[in-house]
C-alpha cells in the first residue's frame, strides 16, 4: 500500500481527512478508489491503515482500519554531515540515505565546497524529496534536515561516536572501527565535498575526537560515501540482515 505522512491534526479517533497535495496524487496520480487502502503516518512513530471511503477534488476521506506502532525506523541513529555538493548530487544525497535509514541530515559548509549556499525554495525542495523518499521506503518518521553550519562550529559542538571517510586515511578502516561500536545508539558521519577535506580539517576534527577512517582502497564520489557509510553501520548494527 501507498504510504503518506500527514499532519497528526488530519486524524479524528478512526477516521482521518487529507487535503492539499496530496489529495492529487491519490486522486489523479495513483488513480486511488473508494475501497483502497493506503497507510498514512503521523511522524510520531505510529501508522494507520485506512480504507479509503471518498474521494473529491478538494479532500479524500478515510476510515481507520488499523493502528499501531511503525516497525520500519532503526534503532541505530544517524546523522550525516554532508558538505555541500554542486548541482542536484546533495538532493540524491538526501533520497537515498533516507531510504537506507539515515535519521538526520546536517549540511556543512568545508574549505573546499565550490557548491552555493541554497535559496530557502531550494532548501525546502530538499525537505519535500525528503519526505517523499520517506514514504516510499515505508519510513515511520520523517529524518530531520538541520541548517547549515561551518566545519569548524560542527567539530566543536558534535558529541559522541563520530566517524569521518576520508581517502588519504591508511592506518584505521571502518570496520576495525565499528568493532569499537559497542551498543552505541547514535553515529555521526562526515563527508567532505567534492575536492574531500583539507588536512587541516580532518586534524582539527580528529582533535574533537572525529575518527577519519578508511572505506578500502577505492574512491568514492562526495555523493556516494555517505550513503556506502550508512549502509555499512546499518549492516553491522543489524538492521540490515
Amino acid at each position: 500500500m501507498h504510504h503518506f505522512f500527514i499532519p497528526p491534526e488530519w486524524i479524528d479517533k478512526d477516521s482521518i481527512s487529507i487535503s492539499g497535495e496530496q489529495v492529487h496524487q491519490i486522486r489523479e496520480v495513483l488513480r486511488l478508489k473508494s475501497g483502497d487502502g493506503i497507510v498514512v503516518l503521523d511522524n510520531t512513530g505510529m501508522e494507520y491503515q485506512v480504507e479509503l471511503r471518498d474521494i473529491t477534488q478538494e479532500k479524500v476521506i478515510g476510515k481507520v482500519i488499523k493502528q499501531g506502532l511503525c516497525r520500519n525506523e532503526p534503532e541505530t541513529k544517524i546523522t550525516l554531515y554532508q558538505a555541500l555538493l554542486k548541482g542536484d548530487k546533495f538532493e540524491w544525497v538526501l533520497q537515498k540515505c533516507t531510504e537506507v535509514g539515515v535519521t538526520r541530515f546536517v549540511p556543512i559548509v568545508c574549505e573546499r565546497c565550490v557548491a552555493s549556499i541554497p535559496s530557502e525554495s531550494r532548501f525546502e525542495r530538499w525537505k519535500k524529496i525528503i519526505v517523499e523518499a520517506a514514504e516510499q521506503s515505508k519510513r515511520g518518521i520523517i529524518p530531520d534536515l538541520g541548517t547549515i553550519i561551518n566545519m569548524k562550529q560542527v567539530c566543536e559542538e558534535v558529541n559522541g561516536f563520530s566517524i569521518m571517510p576520508w581517502e588519504q586515511e591508511n592506518c584505521v578502516g571502518i570496520k576495525a572501527q565499528l568493532n569499537n561500536i559497542g551498543t552505541v545508539q547514535h553515529v555521526n558521519i562526515f563527508i567532505g565535498s567534492e575536492g574531500g577535506f583539507s588536512t587541516d580539517e580532518v586534524e582539527y576534527a580528529r582533535s574533537k575526537g572525529i575518527v577519519p577512517v578508511s572505506l578500502g582502497n577505492r574512491i568514492l564520489r562526495a555523493e556516494t560515501a555517505g550513503l556506502v557509510t550508512a549502509a555499512i553501520l546499518m549492516y553491522e548494527s543489524g538492521e540490515i540482515n
